[in-house]
């Protein structure tokens, strides 16, 4: 024992010396990572928008950052607040500020339970946060906008709030134990110790002697209280239990003479109470913490209780705030003050609101007048009229076909529409739904239909339903589903109403919400006329300043009606002559434009942290986003394309790639496709296209081929034309009588609008500047080739053909691009010169030639 004694001194103390050093560099530098996190989130917080910003421009040195840290402070910022998880961020500065202390043996905080108090706060902040904004701001950062958006749309407002507040109350009713029994004994215990206290600091004045040693005995029991509770935290979470015990005892003074010394361990910490205000009757001033701190000196008596206990039973004295306390009181004033900046902004909008007014799009044509009904010709009575020897002779020949074929009815009933009539039967019991179907066929030759459809079963009944044309049918006028109280009264974005239904109802539907609409008919079938009716929707729905057609018209005369609203509804290029697009290269540059515009937007929509259109013009509207940032009012842009499969014929890839990417993202941000084709072939309508218009409108096409490459089911063959359609929304088919709107119609339309005064011209797209440069023959600039110039090349080597069209069938190119590569490859050498009929000359031999010859160009 005394060798290993005598060890220890002289060992100990260098090892010690050795490893502190270490110990100090790192948890000062964890420390000093916390502050300096703690204060970069404090500055990008009060300048979060310009800070956001610089975040990507660290090394360009003419940028000042607003950040107390400069762009570090930035980068720091956009990635922890922005990017990541709001305020909650904060929560990272102090794991790493208790991480130093650890590592300096300072034990401030409990390791595992900070930990774990830490995280729920990093998984529960964020969401709570975006939940309260709304989505607005940075206080929940991507975290929390993204997860309490699709809890939101899972399960609604009123069960997010839901999650949210139940999570809150139970993660104090587990911390705090915050049961009502547990609460009643608290409170009872109190009332005792209390009574108590009380009756122990009022000694006898005569019996000094009994006082002293009263007090001695609950220094003790304290002790033992100090000994039974490890940390600071611990004593914080069960504090309610006995606050009197543990927050309230005599100040040390000398023991009398003879009376034993109690040894206690110098070791045990300084144990300071917060102040729980939930038992308290009136409210204290917590600014002067007391402690209670055990030594290893005597007790003596005190001269007055009232200088160590406050004896009001109602009200116990003010105590201690532990560190961690302290840490959460002034992160909550950072945070306070943080927000009040934040909130600087909306004062400011609700200030210009009180002043000038919510913004008014329309102001730019504030006289502009909606067209009204009388423009559409009236066509009289419309009423459904029933004949019911023709309703009764069709039932008997269905009855009677199916019973030949030993297909029980058990029951049969008719819905009258304005072209059909919907016959509804319920098979016997026993009697498949396959052999119903089977009899299509038969059922129209019984009854000398031109085509019926059986719906079997019906969604949502328990019918088989037969679809039977009206020998006599009723035209559906587009005046009368415009004038309709359904139409005028309707709160839809993009109303299109297409006509009636076969149970004679209006029927609409949203363009926004669809979002992109894919139409197929053949010629003469009603296509036209349905997308005309859509339009004419619109037109009388809509303001100027918030939708805007861009038209595309192979065929050249079915839009040109709309030529004369160009300075009202229209969009197009800034270098085009007219704004409804006929020529294919000007398709393809206006396509990417399109693109272009949709990636403006949702930049812009990004600023502002909304997530669709709709979102971000409210906020415009109230004046929360700044035009000097380059906000905007944004108007819907509706894109309509007549024939889609003559574009697909002459551009292929340049027209569906673009078309495809519109589809896939550009209905967040207000732009919608209406994309119509004679020719619904796969080579047409492909996989990339059709995945990315759920809403579908079939007219009668030739074939069932055709009906389930537009449909993915048959029955668009057995339409009866003249606006006969079936619509698909992407869960069930529902067919429809399309709204008549003749042409004479469509032209007084036009007219009362392009009378009025209008912008000063269309509006203008983004500037597209194409891939394919022109370049000339004999002038070849390898910096202005074609991004395709080389593949052309190993093709027209490899085949020894100088082909234009076979460049077109290989790239899948339009015309006059191929025609242009070809006179690249013509001026640089590669192949020979025009040859009328015959394919040119190919100039070099085999493809290492030719190799080594790109090598030549590229250098």
């Amino acid at each position: 024992m005394d060798k290993k004694t005598q060890k220890k001194p002289t060992e100990s103390p260098e090892k010690g010396r050795i490893l502190s050093k270490p110990r100090i560099f790192f948890g000062l530098t964890f420390i000093l990572l916390s502050a300096v996190l703690a204060f970069s989130f404090i500055s990008y917080l009060m300048n979060w928008k310009a800070d956001q910003s610089q975040a990507g421009t660290m090394l360009d040195k003419s940028i000042k950052s607003s950040n107390i840290f400069g762009k570090v402070g930035d980068w720091l910022g956009n990635i922890f607040i922005f990017e990541s998880i709001g305020i909650a961020s904060f929560i990272i500065a102090f794991l790493l500020l208790v991480v130093g202390t650890l590592i300096l043996k300072k034990k401030i905080f409990k390791p595992w339970k900070t930990i774990g108090h830490s995280l729920f706060f990093i998984c529960w902040l964020p969401i709570f946060m975006g939940a309260l904004t709304k989505g607005q701001g940075v206080l929940g950062g991507v975290y929390g906008y993204q997860i309490m958006d699709y809890l939101n749309s899972i399960i609604g407002t009123v069960g997010l709030w839901t999650v949210l507040v139940a999570s809150i109350l139970l993660y104090f009713i587990l911390e705090f134990n915050l049961r009502p029994s547990s609460i009643k004994a608290k409170l009872d215990k109190i009332n005792e110790n209390t009574i108590g206290k009380v009756k122990s600091m009022m000694p006898d004045s005569n019996d000094d002697f009994e006082a002293d040693e009263e007090l001695k005995e609950e220094a003790e029991e304290t002790e033992e209280e100090t000994a039974s509770r490890v940390t600071v935290t611990d004593v914080t979470n069960h504090s309610v239990n006995n606050p009197i015990n543990t927050m309230k005892q005599p100040e040390p003074v000398s023991t009398p003479k003879g009376f034993p010394e109690v040894p206690v361990s110098s070791e045990i910490e300084t144990i300071t109470t917060p102040n729980h205000t939930s038992f308290e009757a009136e409210p204290r001033d917590v600014s002067q913490p007391v402690s209670l701190n055990l030594s290893a000196k005597p007790i003596v008596p005190v001269s007055s209780p009232e200088e160590a206990f406050d004896i009001r039973p109602s009200a116990p004295s003010p105590v201690a705030t532990p560190a961690p306390a302290q840490e959460n009181i002034k992160f909550n004033v950072e945070v306070a003050q943080v927000i009040d900046v934040l909130d600087d902004s909306d004062k400011k909008s609700q200030e210009l609101v009180e002043k000038h007014g919510l913004y008014d799009h329309k102001l730019d044509l504030p006289n502009f007048q909606m067209p009204p009904v009388e423009l559409l010709k009236d066509y009289g009575n419309e009423e459904i009229s029933i004949n019911k020897e023709e309703l009764e002779e069709n039932k008997n020949k269905i009855v009677g076909l199916l019973k030949n074929f030993n297909v029980g009815i058990a029951e049969i009933k008719a819905t009258i529409g304005p072209t059909v009539t919907l016959y509804e039967i319920v098979p016997e019991a026993g009697i498949r739904v396959a052999a119903i179907k089977k009899l299509q066929d038969d059922i129209a030759l019984n009854l000398s239909a031109l085509g019926i459809r059986i719906i079997a079963p019906m969604p949502g009944k328990g019918t088989i339903g037969i679809e039977v044309p009206r020998k006599n049918p009723t035209m559906v006028s587009m005046r009368s589903v415009i004038a309709s109280q359904k139409f005028q009264n309707t709160d839809m974005d993009l109303p299109v109403v297409f006509g009636k239904t076969i149970s004679n109802e209006i029927f609409m539907a949203d363009l926004s919400k669809m979002p992109h609409l894919l139409m197929a008919g053949a010629t003469g079938q009603g296509k036209s006329v349905g997308i005309n009716a859509i339009l004419t929707s619109l037109l009388y729905k809509k303001h100027p300043s918030e939708l805007k057609f861009v038209m595309v018209d192979p065929k050249k005369v079915e839009l040109s009606l709309y030529s004369k609203i160009e300075r009202h509804y229209l969009a197009k290029l800034p270098d085009a002559e007219e704004a409804i697009i006929t020529d294919t290269n000007k398709v393809i540059n206006t396509l990417n434009s399109l693109c272009i515009e949709m990636d403006t937007r949702y930049d812009l929509l990004k600023n502002a942290f909304c997530k669709n259109l709709k979102e971000y013009n409210k906020k415009f509207t109230e004046r929360k986003l700044n035009p000097e940032n380059g906000h905007r009012y944004l108007p819907y842009i509706v894109l309509v394309v007549d024939e889609f499969a003559d574009l697909i014929m002459t551009a292929g890839k340049e027209v569906e790639l673009p078309i495809a990417r519109l589809a896939q993202l550009a209905r967040a941000v207000g732009i919608h496709l209406i994309v119509a084709t004679q020719r619904p072939s796969v080579n047409v309508i492909t996989g990339m296209i059709k995945a990315n218009f759920p809403a579908r409108a079939a007219f009668r096409v030739i074939s069932s081929v055709d009906s389930r490459t537009i449909l993915d089911s048959p029955g668009a063959d057995q339409l009866i034309g003249k606006g006969d359609m079936l619509y698909f929304n992407g869960n069930e088919i529902l067919r429809l009588q399309c709204a008549f709107v003749d042409t004479p119609e469509v032209e007084r339309l036009a007219e009362f609008i392009g009378e009025q005064k209008g912008y000063a011209s269309a509006l203008l797209l983004p500037e597209y500047v194409s891939e394919d440069s022109t370049s000339t023959v004999g002038t070849f600039d390898p910096n202005e080739k074609d991004a395709l110039f080389e593949e052309a090349a190993r093709i027209i080597v490899s085949t020894q053909q100088g082909s234009t069209s076979m460049l077109q069938r290989q790239l899948k190119l339009g015309y006059n691009r191929a025609g242009r590569i070809m006179d690249q490859l013509e001026a640089s050498g590669i192949v020979g010169g025009f040859n009328g009929a015959k394919a040119r000359e190919v100039l070099i031999s085999d493809l290492h030639s030719l190799e080594q010859f790109l090598e030549d160009l590229r250098s």
